[in-house]
């Protein structure tokens, strides 16, 4: 089955972008990587990170977890996969559109993590990876994301829709989309909480699997 065609032109963005994914990124990732240890910190088990884009995230993860991460673009992935040997955990990363995992087995993991990857995905795909995220989740696995939205503090938003053009054409990524509310109508994924990590804008999504 082939990727989306949605997928397909991401995939087609990300291969260029990941060349200098990491400069683009550096002022954003002095406040990220402050994040990352609480973000992934308390994971344990088998856990599966949705986007794990150039591996940031890979050092942070304790060493009792079982890692897969997946990544739709090989160049991003190939840069994850020189941080590696920053990891405590074992982590085995793949090639794969989140909006079909046709890879992964059902019902095998413990958590689903994800970083700003729904914010990159149009909303008519959206509901795709989610869907996945519930057949690959044990019943009573959980997942935490964290997404970027617009802000209803003005000057933040002016600030925002000042940058929305750059960043979606470089990263895909829109400050619109309607992830919460797709999550919120999932038959299988259920919200528990919700809150913010900065301002109101950058969204953690944690919940479970029903």
């Amino acid at each position: 089955m082939k990727p989306h065609g949605n997928n397909l032109f991401l995939q087609s963005k990300y291969n260029v972008t990941a060349f200098f994914y990491d400069i683009l990124d550096y002022p954003w990732e002095r406040v990220y990587r402050k994040w990352r240890p609480t973000l992934v910190g308390d994971l344990r088990g088998k856990v599966l990170e949705a986007g794990v884009g150039t591996g940031r995230n890979l050092e942070f993860y304790h060493e009792d977890v079982d890692l897969l991460g997946i990544e739709l673009s090989k160049q991003m992935l190939s840069k994850a996969e020189k941080r590696i040997k920053k990891a405590k955990c074992k982590v085995r990363l793949i090639n794969e559109d989140a909006t079909l995992m046709k890879s992964i087995d059902s019902n095998q993991f413990d958590w689903v993590f994800s970083t700003f990857m729904c914010c990159v995905m149009p909303d008519e795909i959206q509901n795709l990876a989610l869907d996945q995220f519930g057949r690959v989740l044990k019943e009573g696995g959980r997942f935490r994301l964290l997404e970027i939205v617009y802000s209803k503090n003005k000057k933040i938003r002016k600030r925002q829709e000042l940058f929305a053009p750059f960043v979606e054409k470089v990263y895909g990524a829109r400050f619109d989309r309607n992830t919460l509310r797709y999550i919120e109508q999932s038959p299988t994924l259920k919200v528990e909480k919700t809150s913010f990590l900065k301002d109101d804008t950058y969204l953690l999504i944690e919940g479970i699997r029903v």
